[in-house]
């Protein structure tokens, strides 16, 4: 008997070493979306995302969605959202995704194509400031001089 899910840890966060399944069903599409971005894809990764420090990855699966960007040691998922996010069935997917995604301790953060290409240092500024918010990058333990 095969498992259906993986589960594999994701972070560290208070101490704690949290996982989230994840449906490898979804490995192939993966590897497809990775090859077949969309251009606001792109500029996102290429121009910002690829050389960010903390990494982010493309493509993330999460239980059963893909993230367009995850950033495990921030914990924050970016989408690149197109035409079809506004409309009432994309409305709604993404209402009950984030809820999930929120459940895991995971924040979305939606930018329309549009924010991509028209406001990009804006884009750029928002991400920067979350995962400063909430990424907690380990520190080195350092001694204090005897008294």
């Amino acid at each position: 008997m095969t498992c259906q899910w993986h589960v594999t840890p994701q972070a560290v966060v208070g101490g704690i070493t949290l996982s989230i399944p994840k449906n490898p069903k979804l490995l192939p599409r993966t590897k497809n979306m990775r090859r077949n971005m969309t251009k606001e894809e792109c500029h996102l990764w290429f121009d910002y995302l690829r050389g960010y420090k903390p990494r982010f990855k493309r493509q993330r699966i999460v239980g059963n969605y893909i993230l367009d960007f995850y950033c495990e040691q921030a914990r924050l998922a970016v989408e690149a959202d197109g035409s079809q996010h506004y409309e009432e069935k994309g409305r709604l997917y993404d209402a009950e995704r984030d809820l999930y995604l929120l459940n895991q301790g995971i924040m979305v953060l939606r930018f329309s194509n549009r924010d991509i290409w028209e406001r990009f240092e804006g884009v750029k500024i928002q991400i920067d400031e979350e995962v400063k918010k909430r990424w907690n990058p380990p520190t080195t333990a350092s001694r204090s001089p005897a008294p």
